[in-house]
């Protein structure tokens, strides 16, 4: 009946009508939650299907172009929000869970084959059970684009985002049965657990930190700052001087500053460094803070906007010679950095920047800080971006050992490209930093459409294979491709990896890239334990998970 009321329309307004019509139910179906839990995005696809079983449906070539171009805008997006930090959660204590995440993918990726041998249920189905099961939307998206480049057509083309739809309840279901098991069987208290990480952050956190230092080596007296030892070696910052017998007239150092037996400076470093430094320098100055003594000289953060200085080494841009200001931190996607002359400037970089305001003001001009731009999203790094990341995916990358070529596709390509962008941060005048708020709406409006087109399609069959087929049957197997790998991974993390119990809440959560199971592990205890694994494991997670589809079917293309 639905389906008839748009049969006046012509195709395009057919399928803007239908594709708003299940976006506005979905998410107003995805706002409701039960203690806190709900299906989120995901309402858009039950919706989609509850429209498409009374016969909503839209053009098929317009419905197509949509659903890939919502694809397209998805992957994209999100490989420009991780793409900074997806190199650097690779690094040192990333490692060991990104180690664990990357399993949870194998073992999920595993669980699902098996199911198919198994149960002999139909590869189209399997990959929809996967992304479902792990409450993965780019998962499906990049399944059912994938089967699309080798040939499959027609109602099989639907099949994903039914198995999807059947599988994605217990999802969201299993991953907070799986944190309950592994709290039983360690019996785990959260307080002591969220007490521990913060014991142990602690005592591991490089933070950045400032000393007062009095030169008392009697080497060092009437040395330059350039030839004072310790200071470069050890990365620190010297940032003030303040002269001995002065009365509280603090200097900004330069290179060839002359040094003496008696003056105090202002050191800028992590705390190992520092206490270095002070072995090397002389003794902590209790009775002086520069910081707080000379009206003069001021401090001030700025954030990297102009165009002209990306990509300019700290001392390429040499603020101490031309305006005599010194760089004294630096702050890159929330992580403190001494700035050392080799470090090179991205847009969004906060420095801060210690000086006499007069100079502060002109180095305002140098590095921007214009809030309006870092507010401002530029169109064509993203329009450039996307077409590199559909030629990107377009590529035919024979790997020996599969039975036919592999692309990335319009989900891999993109994501890729975006990765690779995003972490260049510019080319000339071209940015690709998207702010937080547009790269959201891009984002949702990207999986909203997605979702809305795969449920719309795949509505007419959804109900009589739940109800009369084997939606039942599907919808075991899935909660066995949820459970195996979560419990696997959360029993050996905290068994042979000794992690925190919050810490694995958080990597559990990741791993299934979830946010409302992240939001029911931040609630088990004041930590932001959980929070931090989430965003260590997820830019590799959800690359994992969009490529994961891609190769289960060229292994099983024989299946087909």
């Amino acid at each position: 009946m639905l389906g008839q009321l748009l049969t006046g329309f012509n195709p395009i307004v057919q399928a803007l009508l239908a594709l708003c019509l299940a976006a506005t139910l979905g998410l107003a179906l995805g706002n409701l939650k039960i203690k806190g839990v709900g299906l989120g995005i995901g309402g858009v696809l039950f919706a989609g299907i509850f429209l498409g079983s009374l016969g909503m449906r839209g053009n098929h070539e317009v419905m197509d172009f949509l659903k890939e171009f919502g694809l397209i805008l998805f992957v994209y997006t999100i490989g420009v929000q991780v793409g900074p930090g997806f190199f650097s959660s690779l690094r040192k204590a990333g490692i060991a869970l990104n180690g664990w995440a990357a399993l949870i993918v194998v073992l999920g990726v595993l669980t699902a084959l098996g199911v198919h041998w198994l149960a002999d249920i139909p590869v189209p189905v399997v990959l929809g059970l996967f992304s479902g099961a792990v409450t993965n939307t780019p998962s499906l998206a990049a399944g059912q684009q994938m089967l699309g480049q080798i040939g499959v057509t027609g109602e099989d083309l639907t099949l994903p985002g039914m198995g999807y739809a059947v599988a994605y309840p217990f999802g969201i279901a299993g991953i907070l049965i799986s944190m309950a098991v592994v709290k039983l069987v360690f019996r785990a208290n959260p307080e002591a657990e969220a007490e521990a990480f913060e014991q142990a952050r602690r005592s591991k956190t490089a933070r950045i930190d400032t000393l007062n230092v009095r030169l008392t080596n009697p080497n060092l007296d009437g040395l330059r700052l350039s030839d004072m030892p310790g200071v470069e070696q050890l990365g620190v910052v010297v940032s003030r001087v303040l002269r001995q017998g002065t009365e509280g007239h603090v200097e900004i150092p330069h290179p060839d500053t002359l040094l003496h037996t008696g003056d105090v400076v202002l050191v800028v470093g992590t705390p190992e460094k520092l206490r270095a430094a002070r072995l090397i320098l002389g003794e902590e100055a209790a009775d002086a803070d520069l910081k707080a003594m000379d009206e003069d000289v001021r401090w001030e953060r700025m954030v990297v906007t102009n165009s002209h200085v990306l990509g300019k080494s700290v001392g390429e841009l040499d603020l101490l010679t031309r305006y005599d200001i010194v760089i004294s931190r630096l702050v890159r996607s929330g992580i403190e950095l001494v700035p050392g002359p080799h470090l090179h400037l991205q847009f969004g970089d906060i420095l801060t920047v210690i000086g006499s305001p007069p100079n502060i003001r002109h180095v305002t001009s140098v590095l921007g800080n214009s809030e309006k731009l870092l507010q401002q999203a530029q169109i064509m790094p993203i329009f450039i971006g996307i077409a590199l990341g559909v030629l990107l995916g377009s590529i035919p990358l024979a790997i020996p050992g599969m039975p036919a070529a592999l692309k990335l596709g319009l989900a891999g390509g993109p994501l890729l490209a975006a990765l690779i962008l995003s972490r260049v941060g510019h080319l000339g005048p071209l940015v690709w930093f998207m702010p937080p708020s547009a790269n959201h709406v891009l984002r949702e409006i990207g999986i909203v459409l997605f979702l809305a087109v795969v449920g719309l399609n795949s509505g007419e069959h959804f109900v009589e294979v739940l109800v009369h087929g084997e939606g039942l049957h599907w919808m075991m197997w899935a909660a066995l491709i949820t459970l195996l790998p979560l419990l696997v991974v959360g029993l050996c993390a905290r068994l042979f990896g000794k992690q925190n119990y919050l810490t694995i809440c958080g990597l559990l959560a990741g791993s299934m890239t979830d946010p409302p199971a992240l939001a029911f592990a931040n609630a088990v205890a004041p930590s932001e334990a959980p929070s931090l694994a989430y965003a260590t494991v997820y830019p590799l997670v959800m690359c994992l998970r969009i490529i994961a589809p891609q190769v289960m079917v060229l292994i099983l293309m024989g299946s087909l």
